[in-house]
């Protein structure tokens, strides 16, 4: 079978870690290619937790150039969503569903190591190494590894990362054969919304040339840039893919045509 045996990197975010039945669709999937061999690796952000946890605790944010400056109360509270409601509720859910689960975050074996970006936004961090072992070691049970995207420094200290190059990053660590990239849209456009540019499945070299002429939207450039990083890596493939599409994890894997869109070098 295609894939068994191999790794799957998913990084689950957006819409997706909102609604319960969708969040349920795609964990039963994940469970499926678990079953069947593939070596599934789960990665999330902090969804509305952070927000909502920082709001909570009366902690204000402020952006510096789109990026929320962080300093150490703000750090801690967003590791204590992170790693503590998002991946322990993700872990539960898991089971329930009769699978099994390990949660651990970029901290835990120095998975994800950062330095700070600048000194104006505090502890929001650069990664500069991943170090996979406890994955690997994860995949050798019948777990689920899942990943909260909090990073650690050579400091010690606790440094806020993008979850989304986080997740391109461990792909690319792990030589994953497949990055899944769920969002809540369907995929690349050339002329975004216009469903009849949608693209199925594009070259790194034609990517470059739709970002070059500003064709793609600015939310997905960060996903872009992220996923061109991992090929160099060692990743294989990657996909942007709306995990609002029920089993869109399994028509992507499973089907011809697949979901979303397809990148490879």
């Amino acid at each position: 079978m295609k894939y068994r045996d191999q790794t799957v990197v998913i990084k689950y975010g957006g819409n997706a870690m909102i609604d319960e039945k969708v969040k349920e669709s795609i964990l039963k999937d994940i469970l499926l290619l678990k079953t069947v061999g593939i070596k599934v690796v789960l990665v999330h952000g902090g969804g509305p937790a952070i927000g909502e946890l920082l709001e909570k605790y009366e902690q204000k944010s402020q952006f510096v150039q789109g990026l929320r400056v962080t300093d150490k109360k703000t750090a801690q509270l967003a590791l204590t969503a992170l790693a503590g409601k998002v991946n322990k509720s993700l872990v539960q859910d898991i089971i329930r569903l009769g699978g099994n689960a390990i949660g651990v975050s970029g901290i835990d074996g120095k998975l994800i190591e950062a330095k700070p970006i600048s000194e104006d936004l505090g502890y929001v961090g650069k990664i500069t190494a991943i170090h996979p072992e406890i994955i690997e070691r994860i995949n050798q049970t019948d777990a689920v590894p899942v990943i909260a995207s909090a990073a650690i420094g050579l400091d010690g200290e606790i440094y806020n990362v993008n979850a989304d190059t986080a997740a391109s990053r461990i792909a690319g660590a792990l030589c994953a054969e497949q990055f899944i990239l769920l969002s809540d849209v369907r995929g690349l456009y050339g002329n975004f919304p216009d469903e009849g540019s949608f693209i199925d499945e594009i070259n790194l070299t034609n990517l470059e040339k739709l970002v070059k002429e500003k064709k793609i939207t600015d939310g997905m450039i960060p996903k872009i840039e992220a996923i061109k990083y991992a090929m160099q890596e060692g990743l294989g493939q990657a996909v942007l893919l709306d995990g609002r599409v029920p089993h869109a994890l399994l028509l992507e894997l499973f089907t011809d045509r697949g979901q979303g869109t397809l990148i490879n070098h």
